[in-house]
């Protein structure tokens, strides 16, 4: 039997269906018994579309009737493939992408969801969106902010983000 489609899905990731609501926003939904999960998440959002524009922004908490859930409505980005643009484009693309992270790192902020790990479903870079304005990072469903964690663990938090930006550059910069 197939799953039930619920109109105007944009993507379905581990946990989260996220739904178009207009041409400047999108519905992240989340079970009634999710609320603190969207909470947190709320509050990344909020703090790290504080800091730079990397994170796609936070609207407001809202209600899907349809779904019968409880939503966090975000910016709309319209990604596009990294693939059409010259190599020269993309170096610059990437240039700001690390200054923006490390931004949010020196704010303490670590978004720690840039690649997948490979038992997860999914594209490995599925939380990076090129756009026609730059690289933007959804979901900070697992993100950590340096007051949340001890120091040790916020640093190693980092230095494997930073691993898995080595990574997707040479991905990004050598398809």
């Amino acid at each position: 039997m197939q799953k039930k489609r619920y109109p105007r899905t944009l993507s379905i990731g581990a946990n989260n269906r996220v739904v178009a609501l207009s041409d400047t926003e999108v519905g992240k939904l989340f079970p009634a018994s999710w609320e603190m999960e969207m909470k947190k998440e709320q509050s990344q959002l909020i703090y790290s579309n504080g800091i730079n524009d990397l994170v796609v922004k936070f609207i407001r908490l809202d209600y899907d009737d349809a779904a019968a859930s409880n939503m966090i409505v975000l910016e709309r980005l319209y990604p596009v493939d990294f693939r059409a643009y010259e190599l020269e484009k993309r170096e610059l693309w990437f240039d700001v992408f690390l200054d923006e992270l490390q931004q949010l790192h020196r704010a303490g902020f670590v978004h720690r969801d840039l690649q997948r790990p490979d038992d997860r479903p999914g594209m490995p870079y599925d939380n990076i969106f090129l756009t026609p304005k730059g690289i933007r990072l959804i979901d900070v469903g697992i993100s950590i902010r340096a007051d949340e964690v001890e120091e040790r663990l916020f640093k190693a938090y980092v230095q494997q983000e930073l691993d898995e930006l080595a990574d997707f550059r040479h991905f990004f910069l050598n398809r």
